[in-house]
């Protein structure tokens, strides 16, 4: 288990700093907290992932998402990207989300975390600036797909194996062979450590990833095929009962379909 990191972020004349860091195609920041702070996480360029326990959320330009103070988290890229971090004063902020919450970044908010950025910027300019950052955070409805982890060796394996390739085509059979037990007892295990069967928790990792090259704007059929799909009509048809709308309402931050 890796021990999280306590990071403390350098004191800014208002009650926002901006932190920008580029980040190479699979590197990901070992977990931390920002105990005294709240952070929203974003990009203008490329594709972020931020993982809170089982939680995974997916960054495209489109979206933000909000980490209230001490939240342990990871932050990464699938490909090249800059993370673009807001961290606002926990004491001097009046939003009260607890819980991670994915915003939307409209073109206003997008210029507004860029304006903040420069360190040339007048502190009554910069002070007038935050207020309309903190009133234009707007939450979105969607939910992240999670992937609990596995403790039981067995199907840790299995886990693992499914992870490193979403599109494996092998049933519970076969898996269950690979590690020398029943199809009874690792359908068993797999509930007990997972909290899913077998096939929800695969549904979940290929739709987890299959959002990154979703968001980077990669066919819907290309992406279908690339996490085990035979069809671009049965990966939308699981996305949208897993998730409860269509992916690109899902990382465009509407409301589910029907709601």
């Amino acid at each position: 288990m890796i021990e999280a990191v306590d990071c403390s972020v350098p004191a800014g004349p208002g009650a926002i700093v901006v932190g920008r860091f580029p980040l190479s195609s699979g590197q990901w920041i070992a977990p931390h907290s920002h105990p005294h702070h709240h952070q929203l996480v974003c990009t203008r360029r490329g594709v972020l992932g931020v993982a809170v326990g089982d939680a995974y959320w997916v960054i495209p330009p489109t979206r933000a998402l909000w980490l209230p103070a001490s939240v342990v988290h990871k932050t990464g890229a699938t490909r090249d990207a800059v993370l673009c971090s807001l961290y606002i004063a926990a004491d001097r902020c009046a939003l009260a989300w607890t819980e991670p919450t994915p915003v939307a970044v409209d073109g206003l908010l997008a210029h507004l975390i860029a304006y903040l950025s420069d360190d040339e910027l007048a502190d009554d300019a910069r002070l007038r600036a935050e207020a309309v950052v903190l009133d234009l955070l707007r939450p979105l409805p969607a939910s992240p797909i999670d992937v609990p982890q596995a403790v039981d060796e067995r199907v840790r394996a299995v886990a693992d194996a499914l992870l490193a390739d979403p599109a494996d085509q092998r049933g519970l059979d076969a898996h269950a062979r690979s590690v020398g037990v029943s199809r009874r007892t690792l359908t068993r295990l797999f509930v007990r450590d997972t909290g899913m069967s077998f096939d929800r928790w695969r549904t979940h990792v290929r739709l987890q990833a299959a959002l990154p090259l979703l968001a980077e704007g990669q066919p819907v059929s290309r992406v279908a095929h690339a996490v085990g799909y035979a069809t671009p009509s049965a990966f939308l048809a699981a996305f949208r009962r897993t998730v409860g709308t269509s992916p690109g309402r899902y990382l465009n931050g509407e409301v589910a379909e029907g709601g």
